[in-house]
C-alpha cells in the first residue's frame, strides 16, 4: 500500500487525538497546533463531520478544484454543506456569503460558515466553524487543515459568519 500525505496527516491526527483523549498533556501539550486541532476534532458533536474532515485532511489546495486531487475553500464548504448537512450552496465564497444568516462570532455553532477578506476588499475565503477557536478550511499553502481562529491574521480578516439560511 502506498503511503500518501493524507495517510500521514490522518495518522498524526489520530495520534494527537489519542494523547488528548488520554489526558497525556505531557506528551501533547494543549498549546501546540496539533493538540488544539485534535481537541477541536475530538469535541465535534457531529461524528459524520469528524470523519469527513479526516477523509479530506491534507488534500492540497487547487483553485477551482472539487475532488481529492485538489480543492479550494469554497469547494470544500460546498461539499461539506451538501454531503453532511444536505444544504445547497453556490460555488463561490462571495456568493455563499449571500445565503447565510449573519450572526455574532460568539453565537457560532458547529458547521456555521466564516467568511474572510484577506485582500482588504470583498470576501475571498471561507471556512467552517468547529468549536472554541477552531475552524477547518482549504488553506492555499497547507490544504485542508484545522486552524486556530483566534490568530490575529484570521481575526483581522473576518467579514461575516453564520449558518446557511436554507
Amino acid at each position: 500500500m502506498k503511503i500518501t500525505n493524507l495517510h500521514k496527516v490522518a495518522f498524526m491526527l489520530l495520534v494527537a487525538v489519542f494523547f488528548t483523549a488520554c489526558s497525556a498533556k505531557r506528551y501533547a501539550p494543549s498549546n501546540t497546533k496539533a493538540a488544539k486541532a485534535a481537541e477541536a476534532m475530538a469535541s465535534l458533536k457531529n461524528k459524520q463531520l469528524y470523519r469527513y474532515i479526516n477523509e479530506w485532511a491534507g488534500t492540497k489546495y487547487r483553485l477551482g478544484g472539487l475532488d481529492k486531487r485538489g480543492i479550494d475553500c469554497s469547494g470544500f464548504t460546498y461539499l461539506v454543506q451538501r454531503d453532511i448537512y444536505g444544504k445547497q450552496l453556490p460555488r463561490r465564497s462571495k456568493d455563499q456569503a449571500a445565503v447565510i444568516k449573519d450572526k455574532n462570532m460568539s453565537q457560532l455553532k458547529e458547521g456555521d460558515l466564516i467568511f474572510f477578506s484577506f485582500g482588504g476588499g470583498e470576501i475571498d475565503h471561507v471556512g467552517i466553524y468547529l468549536n472554541g477557536d477552531s475552524f477547518v478550511h482549504a488553506s492555499p499553502s497547507r490544504g485542508i487543515i484545522v486552524e486556530d481562529l483566534s490568530l490575529p491574521a484570521f481575526q483581522r480578516a473576518i467579514v461575516k459568519a453564520g449558518p446557511v439560511n436554507n
